[in-house]
């Protein structure tokens, strides 16, 4: 034990001596661990808010009876399983409207809820009977109290101007949901004697067979492991993991570099030792110890920073989640012990790889060679060969999964083997253009300058590496960022055609608006619409009534259509669909969908396919008029509104102040543009953070390389200063040496993330999302990337250029009398 302890002591003495390098190699650790762990916190954080949005009262993971249509059924049903066995509990399922907005309403009967379902643990015993008695409770979670600026025990009456009992904060819920017996849920939504769905529990006791007792009417329904907010959220979690995987091998980047110049200055003490009778075993044993040790101390400084990381940007996530899809996250970050574990041994992990690979190099070669450069150049050309062929078979790969791939994770895949297949041939073409230029150089020096260039490539390949991925991500997503912002904002002004848009509370002051407006001169036209929602095949579709005016005939975002799409629309027979449904369901234009009613199935034939960006659900537009008849208890709350030019801000005010309505139920259309811009542009910043995080990251990986080629690189320096280039020539060469490879793999990297903004937006939009955006290539903005990867590569040459500007004579001079 003694023996080790000295080896150690003797092996931190090199850290001691270099603490630039052991500074390089914990911020390398600490940024890659950092990263990776925030993105995890994140992950985690959403991956919990949908369980506690599953678990609500039987989610996709609880075994239900549905009707085979859709709709709801009889609670005739429900007793007659009862009575055959089955441990089944009734939930009525709707929306209600509460000062302008709308909620989701569950009806639950708390008696017959089976144990394991739910995830309200108030309606327990002791509250049971205030649940069910007069005048009972309206469950909500706290979000959804300040939402409303209600406080517990308020009773806010609906839009059809039933009272709920008094509300009660339920910190398990999640926002926007209100849950009430089902009795008062029949009332409110105007559904006697029906409901949307049976619980089944999990209790072993004999049942009758489903067909004897309810025939064809329902059908059993199977727990889901994975919920629809989570199959909806995939890509966005992929998103951010492929980012935090990312940040992380290029945080490993920096500490490969540190650690294989540690490892090639020490292998003179590293001989020393073994010739002094320490076994290999016992000297691999102290190093792995060594190296854990710092990469655990790094790990936790790393985790507190990756938590710093997280809370910052869990408000754009939490955001993002709720304007892309309509998933609920929480607003506080709270972490399990197996995040912390998870992140020590990502650190441990990664300082093992990043070490192994020196290793691997190092043994490589001759011992007596091993701190050569030209020795590391030798062996460097072997691994060209190696890493060229790797990369065509990694783009086969890609290719294939081009192909042959039908999901969303074959999307990422077709990235992934891109980015990395890049990465591997870096080197190989870098070393064919800097041979081009070494041929056509004329004077020594330029020979010189094109050969060192060469020579330098084993030592900075890792890092251009990194700059390359880094840059490449940053042009593909900042692409894909501004052709979604232009087709947005495109798309936002045919959505958003009227003039001032209003949300009555009920249809009694829907009426009342509309009588006060027809006496404005300022108002040209007064359309009514609504929405409805339903389900088809077992997936949430919304219903959306168009009203039959020119206002959206003439700015609808419409994909494609039939010739008379418009005209045949307001006799109830055709719809349009959006993107999503269509790709999701794969109908075309004249197919027939059909749609569950109250009444019965409503068939009608596909018009036209629309563009509905950010919406999560499939939707469907159909006549108004058409809406109201076969939804009848559909509020007629929502109304459009187009006015006279420069009247909108005077009629905003007077709506107001005669209807006391504020800004979440009446809204101009400059306003709504502006807050959908907000939400657009918050939705991406969390991308944008990331990409600015990664970029940073190759910078310092690049920096970290240039410290510690500094001393290596004083051989090959030294006899040009003998000769009389002077010490700032000598730094000017080496800034354009720097500067040049830099510049060339920037000028390969715009291609590249060209490539990948393609796969962003034909192949993992499409898997994601379900709709296609146009293709745009923006120049200004490829120039600006190009510019920033630059200034970062001059500011990573900066800190070395200058030290050899101010080496002294004297440093040069003992290279002649070293053996090197």
């Amino acid at each position: 034990m003694s023996r080790a302890i000295w080896i150690l002591a003797v092996l931190l003495s090199h850290w001691r001596r270099h603490p630039m390098q052991l500074a390089t190699l914990l911020i390398g650790l600490i940024s890659a661990t950092a990263l990776w762990s925030g993105v995890q916190a994140l992950n985690q954080q959403a991956r919990e808010s949908y369980d506690r949005a599953a678990a609500i009262f039987g989610g996709a993971r609880t075994a239900m009876l549905v009707a085979r249509n859709g709709a709801t059924f009889s609670q005739d049903l429900f007793v007659k399983l009862r009575r055959a066995g089955w441990p089944v509990s009734p939930v009525l399922e709707g929306r209600v409207q509460i000062g302008g907005h709308s909620f989701r309403l569950l009806g639950i009967e708390p008696v017959t809820l089976p144990a394991e379902v739910g995830n309200a643990p108030g309606i327990g015993k002791a509250s049971l009977q205030a649940f069910i008695a007069p005048p009972g409770q309206t469950l909500v979670a706290p979000e959804t109290l300040a939402d409303l600026h209600l406080a517990e025990g308020a009773s806010p009456s609906a839009s059809n101007g039933v009272a709920l009992p008094p509300l009660q904060a339920q910190p398990q819920l999640v926002p926007d949901v209100l849950v009430v017996d089902i009795g008062l849920a029949q009332r409110l939504l105007n559904k006697p004697d029906q409901i949307s769905r049976l619980l089944v529990g999990n209790s072993k006791s004999p049942r009758e067979v489903l067909e004897n007792v309810t025939g064809d009417a329902l059908r059993l329904v199977e727990p889901d492991a994975e919920t629809d907010l989570e199959r909806l959220t995939d890509s966005f979690h992929l998103n951010l993991t492929a980012f935090g995987l990312l940040s992380f091998f290029v945080g490993l980047f920096i500490v490969n570099s540190a650690i294989g110049l540690a490892y090639e200055q020490r292998l003179a003490t590293l001989r020393t030792l073994r010739a002094c009778g320490v076994s290999a075993r016992l000297m691999n044993a102290v190093l792995v110890f060594e190296l854990v040790s710092l990469a655990l101390v790094a790990g936790i400084i790393g985790l507190v920073c990756g938590y710093f990381i997280a809370a910052q940007l869990l408000p754009d996530v939490a955001a993002s989640l709720r304007g892309l899809y309509g998933a609920p996250m929480a607003g506080e970050l709270s972490l399990k012990r197996e995040w912390w574990i998870a992140g020590l041994v990502i650190s441990v992990a990664g300082a093992l790889i990043a070490a192994a690979t020196s290793l691997a190099k190092a043994v490589r070669l001759p011992v007596l060679a091993s701190a050569q450069p030209q020795a590391w150049q030798q062996a460097q050309r072997r691994w060209l060969i190696l890493q060229g062929a790797a990369a065509l078979a990694i783009f086969a790969v890609a290719g294939w999964l081009l192909w042959a791939g039908n999901s969303l994770i074959a999307g990422f895949g077709v990235l992934a083997a891109l980015l990395f297949g890049a990465a591997l041939i870096l080197p190989a073409i870098l070393e064919v253009v800097l041979s081009l230029g070494e041929r056509g150089a004329h004077g020594a020096l330029a020979s010189w300058f094109w050969a060192d260039s060469r020579q330098q490539l084993s030592g900075l390949s890792l890092a251009l590496m990194a700059l390359l991925l880094a840059l490449a991500v940053n042009v593909g997503v900042a692409t894909m960022v501004e052709t979604f912002s232009k087709t947005f904002l495109t798309w936002l002004d045919g959505r958003l055609a009227a003039d001032v848009y209003v949300s009555a509370a009920d249809n009694a002051q829907a009426d009342a608006i509309k009588a006060w407006l027809r006496g404005r001169n300022e108002v040209k036209a007064v359309l009514a619409g609504g929405r409805a929602d339903t389900q088809i095949g077992g997936a949430p579709i919304e219903v959306l009534g168009l009203p039959d005016d020119a206002t959206y005939r003439d700015h609808w975002p419409l994909l494609q259509s039939d010739a008379q799409a418009w005209q045949e629309l307001p006799r109830g027979e055709t719809c349009f669909i959006s993107e999503q449904l269509s790709r999701r369901m794969n109908l075309a234009r004249g197919e027939t969908i059909v749609v569950p009613t109250q009444a019965g199935d409503w068939r009608l034939r596909i018009a036209g396919i629309y563009a509905d960006y950010g919406n999560p659900k499939g939707q469907i537009a159909v006549n108004a008029a058409a809406l109201f008849k076969h939804f009848p208890a559909v509020p007629q709350t929502r109304l459009a509104l187009r006015v006279e030019p420069g009247t909108t801000p005077a009629l905003v005010t007077a709506l107001s102040e005669t209807f006391g309505l504020d800004g979440r139920n009446l809204l101009d259309q400059a306003a709504l543009k502006a807050e959908s811009t907000r939400i657009f542009n918050r939705t991406f910043a969390v991308t944008s953070a990331l990409n600015a995080f990664t970029l940073g990251v190759a910078g310092v990986a690049l920096l970290t390389s240039l410290l510690t080629l500094a001393n290596s690189r004083l051989p090959q320096l030294a006899p040009l200063w003998a000769i009389g280039v002077t010490r700032r020539k000598l730094a000017a060469i080496e800034l354009t040496k720097t500067l040049s490879v830099a510049f060339i793999t920037a000028l390969l990297a715009l291609p590249l993330g060209l490539l990948v903004a393609w796969c962003l937006i034909a192949i993992v939009n499409v898997k994601a999302f379900g709709w296609r955006l146009p293709f745009h290539v923006f120049p200004l903005e490829l120039v600006k990337l190009l510019g920033v990867a630059l200034a970062a590569s001059l500011l990573a040459s900066l800190i070395p250029v200058a030290r050899l500007a101010r080496m002294q004579p004297a440093n040069l001079v003992k290279v002649f009398a070293n053996e090197r």
